[in-house]
């Protein structure tokens, strides 16, 4: 008889209000977030968190952001992570168009979106443009708790 893994809870998607001048400058927010977490016996307790989101300048409706680990707890379930999501990039070009991009991926570090025929003309046949790649800067924490450490650790190991 082998032991059942601990199976990981569905993600949790939240909206984040932004105005177009915090998309444009961009902006840090804090979000409140209740969950349910395990203390030390076992049991379920809530707890209410603040979350610190860095908007970052250019992002968009559909721009998503994942806190690992950050769902409920149960016994036997691996705390979902929640992510921020359902954004759309309002850009304008360098010729002055606007234009805007959903973003239906998960956006992580490195992450970069490729939107096809809107980047710069491409010099054999300027009336045809090339791939517009747009890059985003993803800033994880740079310190994590002891149970985010445990948590972490427990995913990642074979």
């Amino acid at each position: 008889m082998s032991a059942q893994l601990p199976r990981k809870a569905a993600r949790i998607e939240n909206r984040l209000a932004c105005s177009l001048e915090e998309l444009f400058n961009g902006t840090v927010k804090k979000m409140k977030i209740s969950r349910e977490i395990l203390d030390a016996s076992g049991n379920t307790m809530t707890v209410e968190e603040i979350l610190t989101i860095n908007i970052g300048r250019g992002w968009g409706k559909g721009t998503s952001i994942v806190f690992p680990g950050k769902g409920n707890e149960a016994p036997d379930v691996i705390p979902a992570d929640i992510a921020l999501t359902g954004y759309t990039v309002h850009l304008t070009t360098l010729d002055g168009r606007s234009v805007t991009i959903p973003i239906n991926s998960i956006v992580h570090p490195g992450y970069e979106e490729v939107v096809h025929r809107e980047g710069m003309p491409v010099p054999s046949d300027p009336s045809t443009k090339g791939n517009l790649r747009i890059k985003f800067n993803i800033k994880f924490p740079t310190r994590l708790t002891y149970e985010q450490t445990a948590g972490i650790k427990h995913l990642l190991a074979p």
